[in-house]
């Protein structure tokens, strides 16, 4: 999924794009990196994407930057709980490479309608 992200990121934007393979890896990268948006996957390793959510929440330097998460789990309580900790949108697993850089870049522009 990484993999995915990263590329349709990089083909259909021209991002620079930095990977945390795990929840704890993607919290030791914040505090010495600023950006432009944050991609969270619900289901991650270690500490899950509603946890990293509210990390990044609470981090002075991330306290605004635009979070997207992501997930299998189609479910309205996972949007709903990642929206109330603080994302601004939500896409359900499978997306396509045009819909993920069309929310990064609703998201980058400022929208946060979910």
């Amino acid at each position: 999924m990484r993999a995915f992200v990263r590329a349709a990121l990089e083909e259909e934007l021209g991002a620079e794009v930095m990977e945390a393979e795990s929840g704890l890896r993607a919290l030791r990268n914040l505090p010495g990196e600023s950006f432009d948006l944050v991609i969270v996957d619900v289901n991650m390793p270690d500490l899950n994407g509603l946890e990293l959510v509210s990390f990044i929440r609470k981090h002075e330097r991330h306290a605004t930057t635009p979070i997207l998460l992501i997930s299998t789990e189609a479910a309205a309580r996972d949007r709903e709980k990642g929206i109330a900790l603080g994302a601004n949108g939500f896409l359900s697993k499978p997306f396509t490479p045009d819909a993920l850089c069309e929310r990064a870049r609703e998201l980058i522009g400022g929208s946060d309608s979910g």
